[in-house]
């Protein structure tokens, strides 16, 4: 996938690193600026009709001022939680999802981050081995940013799951809803990397994610990446409820198995649509002509508007049932979803996020 850039913004002190060079090389007649200081370039720009739209076409190569290393933003007391730690080596993403969380969570600085200094980021997970005491984790990078948009631009991918390869103790997840794999395809993994797609039905795809590969797309790419020595995985995240939705998903389920074998896949996640008030009325001022963002939610005591529970968990049910009568022994999780709900949807307590998550980093 090639997305449009309006500009390229370089942070002096990061002039002649690696990944500055691969971006210059591959500028094709973007313009190059460099500055002393780029936080400021990250900011929305209040002129632009749609600020945080125009963010994502500044591409902004900066060194990070904080640690890589961080707990997911989705994880709380409130939910049973998969464990996952998320290594922040980029914000905002080129594709624009009308859902996305992002629209509010960098509301204030949209511009494409991306962390020259990412090197940093290695001695970070070397000091967390002491600390993990002998548990398996499973570190992402696909919270804040796509973690393969730009990457035939940055090459940064290919880093990772060698340093990754060399560290029994770890798994690193490559989140996506692109088709930009070719560099993966050059880096033995070892076992270590694990890539995952987010998957919607095409109608979902068609509506609301802009930019994106199509549901294929992403589904060949898995079969490529699987047949080149990495684990894959899936998140059915955020699943929408709309009238065709249980025919759209198990179509969705059909397709994907038709592909890659369910015995191959590590783990599928299952999330439902869930927005803040404020993120709720942005979407809809951004997307005003999405009828997914229209659906009948409820404010739920966490804060967030959600489809009615009962109907979450029908869906759930049925995609659950699918996926255990083509391998009855598949992982599944929940993403942001109580204790409850995983209670009722699977007859037993979620396991703790420690346990989850060195499951979910030896599946």
């Amino acid at each position: 996938m090639k997305f449009e850039l309006d500009s390229i913004i370089i942070e002096e002190g990061c002039r002649t690193t690696a990944v500055a060079n691969r971006v210059i090389a591959g500028a094709d007649g973007i313009p190059v600026q460099f500055v002393d200081d780029a936080r400021a370039a990250a900011r929305l720009d209040p002129s632009a009709a749609d600020s945080f739209a125009a963010g994502k076409r500044r591409m902004i190569l900066m060194n990070r001022r904080s640690p890589f290393l961080m707990g997911c933003p989705a994880g709380s007391n409130e939910f049973a939680c998969c464990g996952y730690l998320v290594m922040v080596l980029a914000s905002n993403c080129p594709m624009d999802c009308s859902y996305c969380f992002l629209q509010e969570y960098v509301a204030d600085n949209p511009g494409f981050q991306l962390y020259a200094n990412y090197s940093d980021a290695f001695d970070e997970l070397d000091r967390l081995q002491p600390r993990a005491n002998g548990a398996k984790l499973r570190i992402g990078t696909g919270e804040l940013a796509d973690s393969l948009a730009f990457d035939s631009r940055t090459g940064i991918a290919a880093d990772f799951v060698d340093y990754f390869a060399r560290r029994d103790h770890l798994t690193l997840e490559l989140k996506t809803k692109t088709d930009e794999i070719e560099n993966l395809l050059h880096v033995d993994p070892r076992g270590h990397t694990l890539v995952s797609w987010t998957l919607s039905p095409d109608r979902v795809f068609r509506s609301s994610e802009h930019r994106t590969a199509s549901p294929q797309a992403r589904i060949a790419a898995a079969r490529r990446v699987l047949e080149a020595g990495y684990k894959v995985a899936f998140h059915l995240d955020p699943m929408i409820a709309y009238s065709e939705t249980d025919r759209d998903y198990a179509e969705l389920i059909e397709s994907l198995f038709s592909v890659v074998p369910p015995e191959a896949i590590s783990f599928i996640s299952m999330g439902g649509l869930r927005m803040t008030p404020s993120l709720r009325r942005r979407a809809r001022e951004r997307f005003p002509e999405d009828p997914m963002l229209l659906g009948e939610e409820v404010l739920t005591p966490d804060g967030r508007y959600r489809t009615f529970t009962p109907l979450r968990l029908k869906l759930y049910g049925k995609l659950r049932e699918l996926i255990a009568q083509a391998h009855p022994k598949m992982p599944i999780y929940l993403c942001m979803e109580s204790a409850s709900v995983h209670q009722r949807l699977f007859g037993s307590a979620p396991l703790s996020p420690a346990q989850l998550g060195a499951h979910l980093a030896g599946a």
